[in-house]
C-alpha cells in the first residue's frame, strides 16, 4: 500500500515522502496513528508541495547559518562568571549560553545543538568553540573571565 507519511518514521521515511509499505502495517499502524494518509492523487500533489517547501526552507537555513558562522568568526565574545582564586569557575559554560552570549554580543542566532563542545568550560581564559551543521564548519573563540 503506497501512503505519505505525515511525520518522520524511523525505518521507514521523512514526512511528507510517499512510501510503500505492507497493508497491514499501512492500515493498523500508521493511519490509525496519524503516520501516514493514503496515497491519494490529490494527496501526493500536496505532499510533493510541502517536500519543495521543507527543502527550500533547509537551503535557506544551511545559507544563513554559514553566514553566520562566518560573522562569528570575526567576533570576539566574553562570558563573565564566577570563579575561585584558581581560576575554576563555580558553574561550567556549555552551549546554552555560548549561544546566548552570541545573540546578545554579536547579534547572531546561534542554534544550540551547532555548537560542538567536548566538554563543559569550567576555567578562565580563552577558547576555540567549534560549530558544525550539516555540511557548515567553523570556529570561533571567546573568553571567559571572572565577575
Amino acid at each position: 500500500m503506497k501512503v505519505i507519511l505525515q511525520r518522520d518514521v524511523k525505518g521507514l521515511g521523512r514526512q511528507h515522502e510517499a512510501v510503500e509499505t505492507r497493508d497491514g502495517y499501512a492500515l493498523n499502524h500508521l493511519i490509525p496513528k496519524r503516520f501516514a494518509i493514503h496515497a491519494t492523487p490529490v494527496a501526493t500533489r500536496a505532499a510533493e508541495r510541502e517536500l519543495a517547501k521543507v527543502v527550500s526552507r533547509k537551503e535557506l537555513d544551511v545559507k544563513l547559518l554559514a553566514e553566520n558562522i562566518a560573522a562569528l568568526a570575526e567576533a570576539h565574545l566574553s562570558i563573565v562568571k564566577k570563579a575561585n582564586e584558581k581560576g575554576h569557575l563555580y558553574d561550567a559554560v556549555g552551549a546554552p549560553e555560548i549561544a546566548v552570549a552570541a545573540k546578545e554580543q554579536a547579534r547572531i542566532d546561534l542554534p544550540e545543538d551547532a555548537i560542538k563542545l567536548e566538554k563543559p568550560i569550567k576555567e578562565l581564559g580563552t577558547f576555540t568553540i567549534p560549530v558544525a551543521s550539516g555540511d557548515v564548519f567553523g570556529e570561533f573563540s571567546i573568553t571567559v573571565v571572572a565577575e
